[in-house]
C-alpha cells in the first residue's frame, strides 16, 4: 500500500483560492499531471490510494467542528446482511456464503443536513476536485445524487459499531477520514476477492474468511486523509470501535451519469426518510 504525502516540486498549476482554503496544496497539487499520473497509477496498481493530510487542519477542524454540532440529528440503524449487500438465496442452506450474515451499524447525517459552507461542501462541489478525481479514477464526469440526502454522507461509529465484509455494488467509493477512535475502527480488505463482471463469487473464500482463516490487509489512515477505494471485488470491513472517542468519517458520493437517485428503499435503510 502506498501513501502519498510529498510536495510536488516546480509545480506550476494553482488550484481556486477558495479551493486552496481546503486542499494543502503544496501537498496535493491535485492540477499537476504529474502528480494526477502518480495518483492513477497507485490507484490502478494496489486499488486504494491514501492521500494524507489532504485538508488543511484548519478545514479539519471545522469538519470536525460541525460534525459534532450535528451529530444529535443523526440516524442510527443496525443492519444484518451478507457479504454481497444481496437478498439471501432460499435455495441454497442458511450456511452458505450467500446467506450467512454479518453486522454493520452506524449513526450518519445526509447531505442536506450538512452545512452549506461546510468545507466538505465546497470540496465536493468544485469542478477542480471532481475533474482531477476524473483523471485518477479513470471516469468521462462526476455528478452528484439527484437526492437532496446521498451525495455528502457523515458516518458516525460510537463503541461497539462496526461495518461487517461486503462488497461494494460501485466501482469506487471516497472517504475522508475526520476522527480516528482512541483504538479499534479499522479498515480491512483483501484485493480482487471476487470478479462480478464475470459472476465468480468465491463462495469458498468467503465461507473461509467469515470463520476467521484469512489475515487481511489493514489500512493505515490518520484524520484528514483522503481515501480511494476501488471495492467491487476487494471484500472489505470497518471492525468494531473501542473506547469513548467516535469514529467519524464522510462518504462523498458521485456517480458517472447524471439524473439517478438512491432508491427509496435505500435511503429508508440508511436514512430513515425519503427526503
Amino acid at each position: 500500500m502506498y501513501i502519498i504525502n510529498f510536495v510536488m516540486a516546480n509545480s506550476t498549476n494553482k488550484i481556486s483560492i477558495k479551493l486552496s482554503s481546503v486542499i494543502d496544496d503544496l501537498k496535493h497539487p491535485i492540477e499537476n499531471e504529474s502528480y494526477r499520473s502518480k495518483c492513477k497509477e497507485i490507484l490502478d496498481l494496489e486499488g486504494v490510494l491514501v492521500l494524507k493530510d489532504f485538508l488543511h487542519s484548519s478545514a479539519i477542524d471545522s469538519i470536525l467542528s460541525e460534525a459534532k454540532d450535528q451529530e444529535h440529528l443523526a440516524y442510527y440503524c443496525t443492519n444484518n446482511h451478507n457479504v454481497y449487500l444481496e437478498p439471501s438465496d432460499e435455495s441454497l442452506s442458511l450456511n452458505h456464503a450467500r446467506n450467512r450474515t454479518v453486522v454493520s451499524s452506524k449513526g450518519c447525517i445526509t447531505d442536506n443536513q450538512v452545512p452549506i459552507h461546510s468545507p466538505l461542501r465546497t470540496l465536493y462541489d468544485s469542478e477542480e476536485f471532481k475533474d482531477f478525481l476524473c483523471s485518477v479514477l479513470d471516469e468521462k464526469a462526476l455528478y452528484k445524487y439527484d437526492d437532496n440526502l446521498s451525495s455528502i454522507n457523515i458516518h458516525y461509529a460510537n463503541e461497539g459499531q462496526e461495518l461487517g465484509w461486503h462488497f461494494d455494488n460501485s466501482s469506487f467509493a471516497i472517504t475522508l477520514l475526520i476522527q480516528k477512535p482512541i483504538e479499534g475502527g479499522s479498515f480491512e480488505y483483501i484485493r480482487d476477492f471476487r470478479d462480478s463482471d464475470n459472476n465468480v463469487m468465491n463462495y469458498e473464500g468467503v465461507s473461509d474468511l467469515l470463520d476467521d482463516k484469512f489475515s487481511p490487509n489493514i489500512l493505515s489512515m490518520d484524520s484528514g486523509s483522503l481515501v480511494l477505494f476501488r471495492g467491487r471485488n476487494a471484500v472489505h470491513r470497518v471492525t468494531p470501535t473501542k473506547g469513548n472517542r467516535v469514529r467519524i468519517l464522510s462518504v462523498l458520493a458521485y456517480n458517472s451519469a447524471p439524473g439517478i437517485q438512491l432508491s427509496e428503499s435505500a435511503r429508508m435503510t440508511f436514512y430513515g426518510k425519503l427526503n
